[in-house]
């Protein structure tokens, strides 16, 4: 088991949290998650500035997987560019670096 925290930054720092907004951004996780991203458990919490995310990855069973912080980029992009209350509220996570060690 891995931990990937991770958080996406507010559109506009310091207004107002959404009612239940964690609860949302972690349903879009589970909503999204596809059983090779090898999601157990998700949490969030709702800053000023910020929501950050906790992802309970499964570990790689073979190397040529992608690492567990790989798989979570993927599924919080696409949670991200799929739910409407993420797209509203925060801005697209940072696009991955490309490692080139495993290329």
């Amino acid at each position: 088991m891995e931990i990937v925290y991770a958080s996406l930054r507010r559109r506009h720092p310091g207004e107002a949290t959404e009612t239940n907004e964690a609860a949302e951004a972690v349903d879009a996780l589970w909503a999204h998650a596809d059983p090779s991203d090898g999601l157990q458990h998700a949490s969030a919490q709702s800053a000023p500035d910020r929501i950050d995310l906790l992802l309970y990855m499964l570990s790689r069973d073979r190397s040529d997987q992608p690492d567990a912080v790989h798989r979570a980029h993927s599924l919080i992009y696409r949670s991200h560019r799929t739910s409407p209350l993420l797209r509203r509220c925060y801005l697209p996570p940072e696009p991955q670096p490309v490692d080139h060690a495993t290329r």
